[in-house]
């Protein structure tokens, strides 16, 4: 290759990379103008159609939420509070219908024990008259027995002879005129009256006298 041919493949090639160049430069300012422009796009956008801004809380609507919201905790506390006086009314109901189970559950037992004591009584009664004396001894232990037993379970006799007459544990048969006794006292004592604890199970039937 000849000195002008070199010189003139040099001049074509920078010629070339000239011609390149400035594409290239004429590219990147094509495509920076249009960045430019779709963010000026984006900005009349945004100015155009502003985000909304938080709007300012009603005070009076805070307010009034909050009176109601008051008002739930009070009905609620009333509720709590009535709802445990009723489970206290229960537990003490409950424990009271317990105690008087154990307490007067064998009242029906006693109440039909007692016909066989008035028996004994009876008997006792004749043999004395008859004047049994080994028979009125063996009564008498007997009854004494019975009675002890009666006693573990909180039972007492009610025998009212000349005791004034008390209608809540008294039932009068009869009424006589008792000179030398004062009005309203027991003359007499038909059948005694028994009580289980502080519960009448049987009356004591009397005479009572009069004015």
């Amino acid at each position: 290759m000849s000195k002008q041919d070199k010189k003139n493949w040099h001049q074509f090639k920078e010629e070339h990379q000239h011609e390149e160049h400035q594409h290239e430069e004429h590219q990147s300012k094509k495509a920076k103008k249009n960045e430019e422009h779709e963010d000026s796009l984006d900005l009349s956008e945004e100015i155009a159609h502003p985000e909304p801004s938080l709007a300012h809380p009603d005070y009076k609507e805070l307010s009034d939420k909050l009176t109601a919201v008051e008002q739930q905790a009070h009905q609620n506390w009333e509720k709590a509070v009535r709802a445990q006086a009723e489970l206290d009314n229960v537990r003490r109901r409950a424990e009271r219908e317990v105690a008087n189970a154990h307490r007067y559950g064998v009242e029906k037992l006693i109440t039909d024990l007692l016909p066989v004591i008035d028996s004994l009584e009876q008997a006792l009664q004749l043999v004395i008259n008859a004047q049994d004396e080994s028979m009125k001894e063996g009564l008498e232990l007997t009854l004494k027995l019975f009675m002890d037993v009666l006693k573990k379970f909180d039972v007492q006799q009610i025998d009212p002879a000349g005791a004034p007459f008390d209608p809540q544990v008294h039932e009068a048969m009869s009424m006589q005129a008792a000179p030398d006794a004062e009005p309203n006292t027991v003359l007499a004592v038909f059948q005694k009256g028994y009580k289980l604890s502080d519960r009448v199970i049987r009356p004591a039937r009397v005479v009572v006298s009069k004015k």
